[in-house]
């Protein structure tokens, strides 16, 4: 993606009640802490709103079940975060402001609750196990995002499907190398290696990159202005110069204790996203996006590691 002017913040958030029916908050004073990973399991949000009146806040305790929220700039600006209201409380900060605090996951009912009871004849593949534990997911309101071609194995014989559906989508993610989670309400399953098929956003001083990256045994960090493109398995790009190298501890001469080595730099500047915070305050300095991300060179040991851990 090419660099775009940031400035004049944007922001939108709606919270709704199990009919659909919307109620918008953005104009309050609001701060936000998103958490988005691969890791399967439901990504989450902390959501804060001041000054709510008691009605309003009594009404979003009671009646709202689910919170959208979008952010970025007037050049830039999409949804970071979409998911179940699963707490609500009401407090204070001092005489003056009142707060509502939201808590709140992505796709954690279907999660913790999809339950699949089939039956697939001989010949089914992996995709087939995939679409019977979807199936029951669906009904919980999770849609289709983004899936990667998997291998066409057919099944030798058929097979009795009974059980969690993140447990056979988790065998499923094993069996094809691919990692699958829940973002913004939709199923994604990409290849462990590889990205989802958009425009790698670049990253440096220009664009909003803000600090200097990292790297680390986890992978790169990195620290720009809120960018709603930024989302798990995209692709970013940042110049290998304006990375910061990490110290190689001394390895050790004797024992079975080994120093992790440090996640490689990309030659060619690309990353594929493992994990993205998005941190906001409308009325503070906060409006960041901080990314873990790992190089997307396939023969690099670290990629290697995460094929193999599944």
């Amino acid at each position: 993606m090419s660099n775009q002017l940031q400035y004049l913040r944007k922001i939108n958030l709606i919270v709704a009640d199990k009919n659909g029916d919307g109620l918008d908050l953005s104009q309050f004073r609001i701060v936000f802490d998103v958490k988005l990973s691969d890791s399967q399991t439901p990504n989450t949000a902390k959501v804060r709103v001041y000054n709510l009146s008691q009605t309003v806040a009594s009404q979003i305790q009671q009646e709202f079940t689910s919170i959208t929220l979008q952010a970025g700039y007037d050049s830039n600006f999409g949804t970071i975060f979409a998911g179940s209201i699963k707490q609500v409380v009401y407090g204070s900060e001092n005489n003056v402001d009142t707060f509502i605090d939201i808590r709140a996951s992505d796709g954690d009912v279907a999660y913790n609750y999809a339950f699949v009871n089939s039956t697939l004849g001989g010949g089914a593949s992996q995709k087939d196990i995939v679409t019977a534990s979807l199936s029951p997911m669906q009904q919980s309101g999770i849609g289709l995002g983004y899936v990667d071609d998997t291998d066409s194995k057919k099944l030798p014989r058929s097979k009795v499907m009974y059980g969690m559906s993140r447990d056979y989508l988790r065998k499923s993610a094993i069996n094809t190398n691919t990692n699958w989670s829940i973002q913004n309400g939709n199923y994604q399953s990409v290849k462990q290696t590889g990205i989802l098929p958009n425009q790698a956003v670049v990253l440096n001083s220009t664009s909003g990159l803000v600090y200097t990256p990292n790297q680390t045994n986890d992978g790169i960090i990195a620290k720009c202005l809120l960018n709603p493109n930024i989302k798990i398995a995209s692709s970013i790009q940042i110049n290998q110069n304006d990375i910061q190298a990490q110290l190689i501890e001394d390895q050790p001469t004797s024992g079975s204790t080994q120093a992790s080595s440090p996640s490689p730099i990309a030659a060619d500047g690309f990353y594929r996203v493992l994990l993205a915070e998005h941190n906001g305050d409308t009325r503070g300095n906060d409006w960041y996006t901080t990314i873990t991300g790992l190089s997307m060179d396939k023969t690099s040991a670290t990629n290697s590691q995460v094929a193999q851990n599944g």
